[in-house]
């Protein structure tokens, strides 16, 4: 009995028009900036414009990712509200898959700016079997004085009784033809720009080890600590973090070469930890693992993996000959490409947008036995 399970950061699928850029530069679309605009109700008009004319474009790419991921179960990160979702899977996904998801679960988190996790599942899988769901529980509340997480280096950005998931973790527990499966759908604190002299990932850190870590105490708390080793359950989701980065070294008109590279440190290393859950994307070639471009200027560009399908060891062993998918058809003409792994890119992809996203769906085809 095989289950195929997807994750995507479909990147900002909102209901509202941001209008904050008028007052502040960082915000402002790069189109505005490029003209003189005196009076808010002009921008707003012009900021709402922009927005219509891009987003079909950018939607239907990021339908055409999920329907070429073609998961039974879709786990979503930056989900604006229901609303939003159930727009876009009628409007765009339905249209481009043929055949929608129709059980749709969404849990409001933490997220100032309301961005969301949720999970998509069809009402049974490929072969037939049924995609029942038990409960779904958020954990958006938990605090770190509550997990007894709490430590010096969260003190410096962080308080005691702050939420420690910056959106949520989503469990939810589910029978695939009758088979039990708990997934639980992340969507760590984000890197950020550099502060107080130490670059972005390092300073946010912290949270995200303890984001990793009350994870990991949820399912050890549900399973019994020591007792995770056989039991099936999937963690899911973009992570914001990296245990290893290929270097992308030169300019479009010189060429590039790649240089992969481990990383002393990372927040994941939470999951990693004594076999506790296997990252499946790492059975792939080390130049052919990542899900995000990031750049910089030349001097600052590399690909890592930021998007995540985490088997637990009896599921990985289950599925031990088999490797993830990326779907890297949507991403935009300026992101590079080790040798070898071009692609055809969506139509009207253009050289940074639109684009399906700025991440890639991971897929994992899985035999539950």
């Amino acid at each position: 009995m095989s289950l195929r399970i997807a994750t995507f950061n479909v990147e900002n699928l909102m209901t509202r028009f941001d209008f904050t850029g008028f007052r502040n530069q960082l915000r402002q679309d790069r189109v505005i900036k490029l003209f003189e605009v005196r009076s808010e109700g002009v921008y707003q008009q012009l900021e709402q414009a922009r927005v219509i004319a891009s987003t079909d474009d950018t939607r239907q790419m990021t339908a055409l990712a999920i329907a070429d991921a073609d998961a039974d179960i879709l786990c979503l990160q930056e989900i604006d509200n229901m609303e939003a979702l159930q727009a876009f899977e009628y409007g765009y996904l339905f249209r481009m898959v043929g055949n929608g998801y129709r059980q749709k679960y969404l849990v409001e988190g933490n997220d100032s700016r309301g961005i969301d996790v949720a999970v998509l599942m069809r009402e049974e899988t490929r072969d037939g079997q049924k995609i029942e769901l038990v409960e779904i529980k958020s954990h958006a509340m938990s605090t770190y004085r509550e997990f007894g997480l709490f430590n010096d280096e969260l003190a410096q950005n962080a308080h005691i009784d702050d939420k420690i998931f910056k959106r949520d973790c989503l469990e939810v527990d589910l029978r695939i033809g009758g088979v039990p499966m708990t997934l639980y759908v992340v969507h760590f604190k984000s890197m950020g720009g550099p502060r107080e002299g130490v670059d972005g990932r390092r300073y946010t850190m912290p949270i995200r080890r303890a984001e990793a870590r009350a994870v990991r105490r949820i399912i050890e708390d549900r399973f019994g600590a020591g007792n995770t080793d056989g039991k099936r359950f999937v963690i899911c989701g973009d992570m914001n973090d990296y245990q290893e980065r290929v270097d992308v070294i030169g300019r479009r008109r010189t060429g590039y070469s790649f240089k992969h590279e481990d990383e002393s440190e990372s927040a994941l290393d939470e999951l990693s930890r004594d076999g506790f859950a296997e990252n499946v994307v790492r059975r792939r070639d080390p130049l052919d693992r990542w899900t995000l471009y990031h750049a910089r200027g030349p001097e600052e560009q590399w690909l890592c993996q930021l998007d995540y399908i985490w088997l637990s060891p009896a599921l990985a062993r289950t599925n031990a000959g088999r490797l993830p998918e990326i779907i890297r058809n949507g991403q935009p003409f300026r992101t590079v490409f080790p040798p070898g792994q071009a692609v055809e890119r969506y139509p009207r992809t253009g050289w940074d947008r639109p684009k399906a996203s700025d991440h890639c769906p991971v897929v994992m085809e899985l035999d539950l036995k």
